[in-house]
C-alpha cells in the first residue's frame, strides 16, 4: 500500500512506515501524479482534495488530520468512492483555552457578563462547559443543534426532569444582549444554514458599543471588509485567530485587534495528539492497517478544578499576537513551526 502525508502532522512518522510505503510531502506538494497510485492520503487544511487532485487516482480515503473538511469536496469524494475522515473535536479544548484566556485577559467577567455563542458544536460545547463551571450566563445560536435537541434527545431529557442547560436564542438576540460574542461554527456556503458571512454588516452592527467579537473558527465567517470598519472605529472591539484570505492577513486590522494570531487557538499538544490518533484510526479501519497508535493523547474527559486563575495562566495569547504583528508575512512560518501548549 502506498499513503502520501503531510509532512508538518505531528507524532505521524515512524508510525506507518512498515506497514506501507509512506511518502511526505508539504502542505502544497499533493499534485495528481504523486496521489495517483496512492490508497490514501493525510491532509491538513489547504490542501484541496477534489476532482483536480485525485480524479483518475486509486485513493480510497481521505484522512484530514483536522476538524474541518471545507477544503474537501465531499459530494465528489462520496460520488467515487472515497471515504473522507477528519478529527471532530480534537483540538476543542484546545481552542476553549485560547478563547477564554483571551475573554479573561480583555476583562470579560464570567460573574457579571453574559456570553454568546454561536456555534455549539464539539468545541462550543467545551466552551459552554467552562463557563458554567466559571458560573458564567451564557447564549447560544446554533439552529440545527436546536432543532436536533427539540425533536430528540432534549424532548427525552424533559420527560425524565432534565435539561441540557443551553440557552438556545436567536442569532440577532445572542449578538445584542452579550458583552462578548465567539464563534465556533464550521464553513459551509450553501443549504438552509450556511455560515459564509454568517456575521456581516447588519449583524455586527447589532454588537453593542465597546463589545467584543472572538473568531476561532473559519476567516470567511466573518465579513472582514465590515469587522475592519467597525473595529478601526473603535466601536467593537475583536480577537481574531481565524482570518478571511489567510495566509494573508490585513495589517491595519491586526494592528487594532485586541489578540490577533495565526490560526493556532486549538494548538495544544494533547490536541494535536488526538488529530493524528483520529487519522491514524481512519487508515487502520478503512486500510485493515494495524497501526500503532502508542503514546498518543486519547478522548478529552473534562477538566477539573478549572478556575479563571488557571486559564489565565495556561496561555497568553499576547506572545503569539506579537510575533505576528511583527511579521505579519510569516503566518504560515509561525504556524509551522509552533510550539505546542500544554492544555489547563
Amino acid at each position: 500500500m502506498r499513503i502520501i502525508a503531510d509532512d508538518n502532522i505531528p507524532y505521524l512518522k515512524g508510525r506507518l512506515e512498515g506497514l506501507a510505503e509512506v511518502v511526505y510531502v508539504d502542505q502544497f506538494g499533493f499534485t495528481p501524479e504523486i496521489v495517483k497510485d496512492a490508497d490514501a492520503i493525510i491532509i491538513r487544511t489547504r490542501t484541496r482534495a477534489n476532482e483536480e487532485l485525485l480524479g483518475g487516482s486509486k485513493v480510497r480515503l481521505v484522512a484530514t488530520a483536522t476538524i474541518g473538511i471545507d477544503q474537501i469536496d465531499l459530494p465528489w469524494c462520496e460520488s467515487n468512492g472515497i471515504e473522507v475522515r477528519n478529527a471532530p473535536g480534537c483540538n476543542a479544548p484546545g481552542v476553549a483555552q485560547y478563547v477564554w484566556s483571551a475573554l479573561l485577559r480583555c476583562g470579560f467577567d464570567p460573574k457579571r457578563d453574559t456570553l454568546g455563542i454561536v456555534g455549539c458544536g464539539n468545541v462550543g460545547s467545551i466552551e459552554h462547559a467552562w463557563g458554567k463551571e466559571l458560573g458564567c450566563k451564557m447564549l447560544v445560536s446554533d439552529p440545527p443543534r436546536e432543532a436536533e435537541e427539540r425533536a430528540t434527545e432534549r424532548g427525552k431529557e424533559r420527560a425524565k426532569g432534565k435539561e441540557s442547560g443551553i440557552e438556545y436564542a436567536p442569532l440577532e438576540h445572542v449578538l445584542a444582549e452579550s458583552d462578548a460574542v465567539t464563534l465556533h461554527t464550521p464553513l459551509t456556503r450553501s443549504g438552509e444554514h450556511a455560515t459564509y458571512h454568517l456575521i456581516g454588516e447588519r449583524e455586527l452592527s447589532l454588537i453593542r458599543p465597546g463589545k467584543l467579537l472572538v473568531n476561532a473558527a473559519r476567516g470567511p465567517v466573518v465579513d472582514f471588509g465590515a469587522l475592519k470598519s467597525e473595529v478601526m472605529s473603535g466601536r467593537i472591539r475583536a480577537v481574531i485567530d481565524t482570518w478571511e484570505g489567510e495566509p494573508e492577513v490585513d495589517a491595519e486590522l491586526l494592528g487594532k485587534v485586541e489578540y490577533g494570531t495565526f490560526h493556532i487557538a486549538g494548538y495544544s499538544r494533547q490536541g494535536k495528539e488526538r488529530a493524528t490518533r483520529m487519522a491514524l484510526e481512519a487508515v487502520s479501519e478503512v486500510l485493515g492497517l494495524p497501526v500503532d497508535l502508542a503514546r498518543l493523547t486519547g478522548r478529552y474527559e473534562g477538566t477539573e478544578g478549572l478556575t479563571c486563575e488557571r486559564i489565565i495562566a495556561s496561555y497568553d495569547p499576547g506572545e503569539d499576537t506579537a510575533a505576528l504583528r511583527a511579521a505579519p508575512e510569516a503566518f504560515d512560518t509561525l504556524r509551522a513551526g509552533y510550539h505546542y501548549r500544554e492544555e489547563v
